[in-house]
């Protein structure tokens, strides 16, 4: 094994490495994508729709540092392109970050369509399942890696309205805890399951609302981009050495209370 993954190192052990980051042309997955190439990194985008991709491509610095493969996160033929455009561009693929996620249904768990909740599994469960499994045979199985799995805080409790979402992500959680196991000692595998941030997905949570909502939280604030970026970015890093199928809880400190 070649990969320094496994021992500390210091505050640049990610120059030089090449991440996927699912979902990333806004939000959470841009942030991790922009923390990445501030780190030294060169990162594969993707995300459905072209023009938004190549406009977060262009933000993060063009083609040097970065690439978009648009494209459904569930969809095979999509993962293999991302692959092997990353690996034409870029020659390697050390870490893999799953932030894509849908949440197409609101209300009882009991009341959410089969088909739906077929979808929602398709991508929020088994697509991170694929695409680990590419990443390993494009390069990570020989030469070592780290993947961080985005989750929520809707995995580890009840969230009424959004329960199925939260079940997908429970199911996250525990897929994050076999494919570390799996996969060690090579390769790491950790998630972060963040509580309300404030982006375009979770807009309903909080929108015209915002302090109501962010008064639950002991922090007395929702999560920004940011926030995410920086654990995640940790996580892949040398830096996170000896940390594998861990979920870090990203929260504000709304769990400790009780708070939604």
């Amino acid at each position: 094994m070649t990969s320094t993954e496994q021992t500390p190192s210091g505050e640049n052990s990610l120059n030089g490495r090449v991440a996927i980051v699912t979902g990333a042309s806004r939000g959470i997955g841009l942030g991790v994508a922009r923390s990445l190439v501030e780190a030294g990194a060169r990162v594969c985008i993707t995300a459905r729709k072209p023009e938004p991709l190549a406009e977060a491509v262009e933000e993060l610095g063009g083609g040097a540092v970065a690439i978009g493969v648009p494209g459904k996160a569930d969809d095979p033929e999509h993962q293999d392109e991302a692959v092997a455009r990353t690996m034409e561009a870029f020659g390697r693929v050390d870490h893999l970050v799953n932030n894509t996620g849908i949440n197409p249904t609101y209300g009882p768990v009991l009341d959410t369509d089969t088909d739906a909740a077929a979808k929602i599994f398709g991508v929020n469960v088994l697509s991170p399942l694929s695409w680990t499994r590419k990443v390993r045979d494009a390069w990570m199985g020989e030469h070592g890696g780290s993947i961080v799995n985005v989750a929520s805080i809707a995995g580890l409790r009840t969230s009424p309205g959004i329960g199925m979402y939260g079940v997908s992500k429970a199911a996250l959680i525990r897929l994050t805890t076999e494919l570390a196991h799996e996969l060690a000692p090579a390769i790491r595998v950790n998630a972060v399951a963040p509580a309300v941030v404030k982006t375009q997905f979770a807009t309903a949570l909080y929108a015209d609302r915002e302090e109501e909502v962010a008064s639950a939280y002991p922090l007395k604030r929702l999560g920004v981009p940011e926030d995410v970026a920086g654990a995640v970015s940790f996580l892949l890093s040398g830096q996170a050495g000896w940390i594998t199928g861990q979920t870090l809880v990203l929260d504000g400190g709304v769990t400790l209370g009780g708070g939604l």
